[in-house]
């Protein structure tokens, strides 16, 4: 897959087959559309193409009352649509001034002059231009106007799937994370760097890799325990982690992202590790005596084994 972060580099050899979106989570719904790009332009010997938007359009529109939080970072979106056999990915700069285009100059300068589209697909609810004034109606006026073909995926063959981002992101924020995973069709990541912390873990038997998340739009689960994978140096490793302020030993009263990992010893600070969410444990809680805290995660290691075995 080829990557243009600047639109003039995009120079298309054979028919252009287009789709456009946010695709936040490249979930089971979106994959439908990667699909049916894909064989459109295979069936035509022609190139597949995806448009997507960064920052998320939403992140640019409402700044100051959005609490819109994203399934994947633009990283971790690239990551998945490598592996989607999709030709190329045009990450174009979602900005005030490109958000107030009209509908039509849209279609006409933006996906005809500029990226030469022949067929675009689309899901059954797209909508763009100024105000969200375009829709699949508009789209079909116009493709006969400019010459290209306009293919919807329909309601019925999206909800058959059941999934969307919004569900997605709840399932998440609830702690669900089976839920989720099975919508996304792989596990939920979290990717952080390990930084100093107080190293309270060490005095209880625990030491733990406190994540620092540098990208504030990625959504965080549920407080609580949860069972997960962590990525080291290509290496895989089994491990809980608990997202919340430590209670127990800790008056700090400031959220944090730590992560144990079971048969490492090395030194992690200041390296990015990649977390593989797998299933919530329980809730946060504030235990009486550090032998009670000890004792309770013991038990949550031993049924992170469980359920990672």
């Amino acid at each position: 897959m080829k990557i243009y972060r600047n639109i003039a580099d995009f120079k298309p050899e054979k028919k252009v087959f287009l789709t456009v979106g946010t695709f936040d989570g490249i979930h089971f719904g979106h994959q439908k559309i990667i699909d049916s790009l894909k064989s459109l332009a295979n069936e035509e010997d022609g190139e597949s193409v995806m448009l997507t938007f960064s920052p998320h359009p939403r992140l640019v529109l409402f700044p100051e009352n959005n609490n819109l939080k994203l399934i994947n970072t633009l990283d971790e979106k690239i990551n998945r649509l490598e592996s989607s056999g999709i030709d190329h990915l045009i990450i174009y700069p979602f900005t005030k001034d490109f958000s107030r285009i009209s509908a039509l100059e849209y279609v006409r300068d933006f996906l005809v002059k500029e990226i030469k589209v022949s067929t675009l697909i689309i899901g059954y609810d797209h909508q763009f231009g100024r105000n969200r004034e375009g829709n699949f109606e508009y789209l079909k006026e116009l493709s006969e106007l400019y010459g290209f073909d306009v293919k919807e995926i329909s309601a019925q063959d999206i909800n058959d799937i059941n999934v969307s981002s919004t569900k997605i992101r709840k399932a998440i924020e609830l702690g669900d994370i089976p839920l989720a995973n099975e919508y996304l069709g792989y596990t939920f990541p979290l990717k952080g760097k390990v930084i100093e912390g107080k190293k309270l873990g060490n005095t209880i038997g625990f030491p733990t890799a406190n994540l620092l998340i540098e990208d504030k739009t990625k959504i965080i689960p549920k407080p609580g325990a949860y069972v997960v994978y962590v990525e080291v140096d290509g290496n895989r490793y089994k491990a809980m982690l608990n997202i919340g302020k430590n209670p127990t030993i800790d008056e700090s009263e400031q959220e944090k992202i730590e992560v144990n990992l079971f048969d490492f010893d090395g030194n992690l600070y200041q390296k990015t590790i990649k977390v593989e969410f797998i299933e919530r444990l329980r809730d946060e809680v504030k235990f009486d005596s550090l032998d009670a805290l000890k004792n309770q995660l013991r038990l949550d290691k031993a049924n992170s084994l469980k359920i990672l075995t």
